[in-house]
């Protein structure tokens, strides 16, 4: 232990010597030793870090592969696990509350999951039924507008080929449609597939056991995440379908149910529905008054709505940081497609939350979050 020195004799405080154990290596070794010593333990600790983050690394790409060979399944299993997780409040309350026999509640909470279901399905068929009724109106907007671009650009004496972009708006508009039509599909293919998960999920799940530490946190993170942002995304359609008609352009309708669609996609969503009336709104009005109203009106709610009023309901939501969000859509994105681009953020959230409670990613976790560590140790 510590031992002072009282030699001196002139009233002044005792002076503290160095642990017997310092002084005893300080002598064996010497103070440079002693220092040599310090540095390889810091070196070795480094290397460490590097080596786990390496392999972190190497982690990661291994299962992004395999979630990219695996994604005709695991799509529609984490869209079941999603899905379970808002249904078993329902399913735990007929069974613990209501004494209902358990295959009474799974059934139940099948036939609430199945209409949901099923009338999002009817939604996102119809609004792609109503884009292809209007592909040629909606392409000769495009047309007309590239037209009148390049008849301004002309007149001010600035090179446009006119031509070659007209074909490119054909060209691109097919592929759009036949992206979409594709897209759709596979949501509806899917849908049984995943109503069989959620029933054995549901089925497997103990409505008696009370969830607690990280099983709780995902619950309540996730479930409050995608019913809020459900809420949101109608309200957002409704409200953009109702202005859009007031403003009398053409497919308000079909303008409304992208919006709730694209508004499950966070940032970029609400960005593209707003854009997409305008080529219509150009052709359709003569005055610059209504195209402005045609984009500020529906950005304006989707301001309102995306950046005030959601963040309240949603209280803490998932901590993650912007842009830890837009390269989460962008990877997801790249997996699974719009689909991936829709479980992109509650996905980033599970694996944060998964970091977070793990010693040696704790410090990743807090990155996710937008959390130095300088900031997180504090």
């Amino acid at each position: 232990g510590a031992r002072y020195d009282n030699s001196s004799g002139r009233g002044e405080p005792p002076r503290q010597l160095p642990p017997v154990a310092d002084r005893r290596r300080t002598l064996r070794f010497g103070r440079k030793g002693v220092e040599r010593r310090k540095m390889r333990s810091i070196l070795r600790e480094e290397q460490m870090w590097l080596i786990t983050g390496c392999l972190l690394v190497l982690a990661s790409l291994a299962m992004a592969a395999g979630l990219y060979y695996a994604r005709g399944v695991m799509k529609p299993f984490v869209v079941a696990l999603l899905i379970s997780s808002i249904t078993a409040p329902l399913v735990d309350y007929q069974v613990v509350r209501l004494r209902w026999p358990k295959a009474v509640a799974v059934a139940t909470g099948l036939l609430v999951v199945a209409v949901v279901l099923g009338l999002f399905c009817l939604i996102l068929a119809l609004a792609i039924q109503s884009v292809v009724q209007t592909t040629n109106e909606y392409r000769d907007s495009l047309l007309q507008l590239i037209r009148r671009i390049g008849v301004e650009l002309q007149a001010r004496d600035i090179k446009f080929e006119t031509g070659r972009s007209l074909e490119q708006i054909q060209s691109y508009v097919v592929r759009l449609l036949t992206l979409s039509a594709g897209t759709v599909m596979g949501i509806i293919s899917g849908t049984v597939l995943t109503i069989i998960f959620v029933a054995f999920l549901l089925a497997g799940r103990n409505s008696f056991r009370a969830r607690k530490g990280f099983y709780a946190e995902v619950d309540k993170k996730i479930r409050r995440y995608i019913a809020t942002k459900l809420g949101i995304s109608a309200v957002t359609g409704i409200l953009v379908w109702l202005s859009l008609a007031a403003l009398g352009l053409r497919m308000a309708v079909v303008f409304g149910v992208l919006a709730f669609l694209l508004n499950f996609i966070p940032s970029i969503g609400s960005i593209v529905a707003t854009l997409l009336p305008i080529p219509i709104a150009v052709t359709q009005y003569d005055s610059i008054a209504p195209m402005i109203a045609v984009v500020a009106i529906p950005g304006a709610l989707q301001l309102t709505l995306g950046n005030i009023i959601e963040p309240k309901i949603m209280g803490e939501g998932l901590e993650l940081h912007p842009v830890v969000i837009l390269l989460s859509l962008a990877f997801w994105g790249l997996l699974w497609g719009p689909i991936g681009m829709v479980l992109a953020v509650p996905m980033t959230a599970i694996i944060r939350i998964v970091l977070i409670r793990v010693r040696s990613t704790h410090m990743i976790g807090n990155l996710l979050a937008g959390q130095l560590p300088d900031e997180s140790e504090v």
